[in-house]
């Protein structure tokens, strides 16, 4: 096991518990150990620096992924949303993924962290750290008991929508040009929702919730504001991107925002295509900072969930993105803030001790 450096990673998301359902489920666990396809595994991610993060739990919609990203490399777009998903047909997904995770903790592949005190252990002795995480609440149900029993389970982080609506909210379409100001917010289940993750200590993850969905988090949440895989719209008009009106919030409550590394929320043309620079990359980061201040930014890659700059390629890539930051004029206790330290920070003001 290499020792753990200054710049290793804490990643804001990542979908490889759905990969590994699609790939064949329990079953496909122990693939993460000895190397598979996609992004991550547990040999890549020793050599890439990558100490866990955000493992995302994500119900699958019935979509033909081909055309979709044909769609997506064409100078404009706007993908259908599917339809909503009901809690009995979703929960199934959600209990086999958080078990795929539960069996990767338990053939030492990695440590589900349900504290802060554990992550800053794991990111020490070079174990993978792991935060359960939802994106796209459609097996929780209407009285928030499910909810309940995932957060005794380990879950800490929520996202209310996937792009596609449930009851608790409304997301915003893959379409670009656009922004997220579409249709209603949250509705009365979704601000219990809040509601109850705030009095538990369960994040709300902002990415993917419309613009009117954010700015009743805003209103009725006390923590602060998260994106965890989310761009500038500023540069990338597309509206899965923040506006900096949004930044100006999340930075007001001391919130922060993970870098998306999908292509298509990156290129300025919004195209799912994946010649784009490290360059492209850090103009992103240059404008978060910007807006939000170098305490409230960090990575959200979105591995096994999209298409990445092709000079990245996979979480091996990780050490061409901390080299790029330098080369860029990062120093070491910045590089080292977007790593990992603004994610730990932020998880103090919103975990319980």
């Amino acid at each position: 096991m290499p020792t753990p450096t200054a710049h290793v990673i804490l990643d804001g998301h990542n979908d490889v518990l759905s990969r590994l359902q699609q790939e064949g489920g329990i079953s496909a666990a122990e693939s993460f150990l000895t190397g598979r396809e996609g992004h991550i595994d547990l040999p890549r991610a020793r050599s890439g620096g990558f100490g866990g993060g955000f493992f995302a739990i994500y119900v699958p919609s019935p979509i033909d992924l081909d055309m979709s990203m044909e769609m997506m490399s064409k100078p404009e777009y706007d993908l259908p949303l599917p339809d909503p998903i009901p809690v009995g047909r979703a929960f199934p997904h959600v209990m086999e993924q958080a078990a795929i995770l539960i069996r990767l903790e338990e053939l030492g592949a990695l440590k589900i962290c349900r504290k802060v005190v554990d992550l800053r252990a794991c990111l020490s002795n070079g174990t993978i750290a792991a935060i359960l995480h939802i994106e796209g609440a459609e097996g929780i149900d209407r009285e928030l008991h499910n909810l309940d029993v995932l957060y005794q389970a380990g879950l800490r982080s929520i996202g209310p929508v996937w792009s596609r609506h449930t009851i608790f909210g409304h997301g915003v379409p893959f379409r670009y040009p656009s922004d997220g100001d579409i249709g209603p917010g949250l509705t009365e289940d979704g601000i219990r929702l809040v509601e109850r993750c705030d009095a538990l200590g369960i994040m709300i993850d902002l990415s993917h919730l419309n613009e009117a969905g954010f700015w009743d988090v805003a209103c009725v949440s006390s923590k602060p504001l998260v994106a965890t895989h989310s761009n500038v719209h500023a540069i990338c008009p597309h509206s899965r991107n923040l506006t900096d009106k949004q930044l100006a919030a999340i930075r007001e409550s001391e919130g922060m925002v993970g870098l998306n590394f999908a292509v298509a929320f990156l290129r300025a043309d919004g195209r799912m295509l994946e010649d784009v620079p490290m360059k492209q990359m850090l103009t992103h980061l240059d404008h978060l900072i910007e807006h939000l201040g170098e305490d409230h930014v960090g990575l959200g890659s979105d591995f096994d969930g999209a298409e990445v700059p092709k000079e990245l390629g996979s979480v091996m890539g990780l050490p061409k993105l901390v080299e790029a930051m330098a080369q860029h004029g990062y120093c070491d206790d910045l590089i080292a803030k977007l790593c990992h330290e603004n994610w730990l920070r932020v998880l103090e003001k919103t975990w319980k001790p």
